[in-house]
């Protein structure tokens, strides 16, 4: 489904684009809204990973023979895919890797770790995912570095003034999500970036939610660093990649040692390669990439504009139902959000019970803390039921997401 030439946004003709929609869970049509969690595969990404293990696979950039060719030039066209989709300018800002985590770990290890001393600050918001936070425990346990925390205000929202007030003459990064994987918070980021940058404070962004659900442009928004991951890009797991500005790029020291990191190695002195080679140690993950590729190309041929479109159509209308229930607890109620929502019910089911009797109703939702223990410190509840939308939900399963709630409700009360 590319949709180049359509003027409408055709829900029905994308469903058929993921076998695993058609199948049933516990004898009912399966209603996924667990895209926050991973998302699922469209058959060209499918069709693009069993190509590239039955008739084109070899390890890339050390063999001549015509399989390692095919590889080599499909897994680095990925690079510029990348590069194109987030409005890199260059594809040689992109580091490919294993997803956001490694992304975030690398920018720790390889670029904060060398010269942040015993007193530096990294200013975190309260609704970062653990990727985003505890590569800085490691710098702060090991170091002696301080995390500096902003509060989302009632809404949900993260003010981008109060992460600017927060920097002092300490601090050397801020570290912030592009949109919170609880509660849909999409922050701006843009905001941030132009204020740090007249401040002299890099900003890392974490891509993950965000650059599933709308356009981004990493020239508009003036960030550092963008981590992104794979598999809830509609690609495969194990796959992704990180935007570094070439001026933090030449900050950085290696994060692995390996092969295809270097230039030439003796037994006295090692020399690197070129960035972004010198970042991306050892065989990759060439099939994964080249799935993600694959996605890439699809999400890019139905456009990222419409995507969205399709989904605020979701979210407003999910909100409308949602919050229509008086025994159900929304969180996070930002009116410019994603269509995520953390669901408790008042006095009734813990989480886990909800989700697990919507699945007896076909209908998948993730339960428990999502990775984002501050926060739900900060909202004062242990764990939410969460439901997230993607690009082939539709309204007809926001319908069976509040029947499947309402039977919650009739069993716990």
């Amino acid at each position: 489904m590319t949709a180049d030439d359509a003027n409408t946004y055709d829900v029905a003709a994308i469903r058929r684009d993921f076998p695993i929609l058609s199948r049933q869970v516990n004898g009912r049509p399966l209603v996924y809204l667990d895209n926050g969690a991973s998302a699922q595969k469209p058959q060209a990404v499918i069709d693009a990973v069993t190509r590239a293990y039955a008739l084109e696979y070899a390890n890339v950039h050390r063999g001549l023979h015509t399989l390692s060719g095919i590889a080599t030039e499909k897994y680095e066209a990925v690079r510029g895919k990348i590069a194109d989709f987030l409005g890199a300018g260059n594809e040689n800002r992109i580091i490919m890797n294993s997803g956001t985590t490694e992304g975030i770990n690398m920018v720790a290890y390889g670029w904060a770790a060398p010269r942040l001393r015993a007193g530096d600050e990294i200013i975190l918001s309260v609704m970062e995912h653990h990727a985003n936070i505890v590569p800085w425990h490691f710098l702060r346990e090991r170091q002696g570095v301080v995390l500096k925390w902003v509060d989302v205000d009632a809404r949900g929202e993260l003010d981008p003034q109060r992460m600017l007030a927060a920097i002092g003459p300490k601090t050397r990064l801020i570290a912030v999500t592009h949109m919170s994987n609880v509660l849909g918070t999409v922050v701006d980021v843009k905001a941030i970036c132009d204020g740090a940058r007249a401040r002299g404070v890099p900003v890392l962004i974490d891509g993950s939610q965000a650059a599933v659900h709308m356009p981004v442009d990493m020239r508009d928004i003036g960030c550092d660093f963008y981590a992104i991951t794979g598999h809830k890009l509609y690609g495969p797991s194990g796959s992704g990649a990180i935007y570094v500005h070439e001026d933090r790029m030449a900050e950085m020291r290696p994060f692995m040692g390996g092969g295809d990191m270097i230039r030439e190695v003796t037994q006295e002195t090692v020399s690197y390669n070129d960035p972004p080679m010198k970042f991306e140690a050892g065989t990759p993950a060439i099939v994964q990439m080249i799935g993600l590729g694959a996605a890439l190309d699809y999400l890019t041929g139905l456009g990222m504009a419409r995507v969205a479109a399709h989904e605020r159509g979701l979210r407003d209308y999910a909100r409308d139902r949602l919050e229509g229930i008086n025994w159900l607890n929304v969180q996070g109620r930002s009116p410019g959000k994603g269509a995520i929502f953390s669901l408790t019910m008042n006095g009734g089911a813990h989480p886990h019970d909800i989700s697990t009797i919507l699945d007896q109703k076909g209908v998948a939702v993730r339960a428990g803390h999502h990775c984002a223990q501050p926060l739900m410190r900060h909202l004062g509840v242990t764990a939410t039921a969460r439901a997230s939308f993607g690009l082939y939900n539709t309204q007809e399963e926001v319908d069976r997401l509040v029947e499947a709630l309402e039977l919650c409700q009739e069993l716990f009360g």
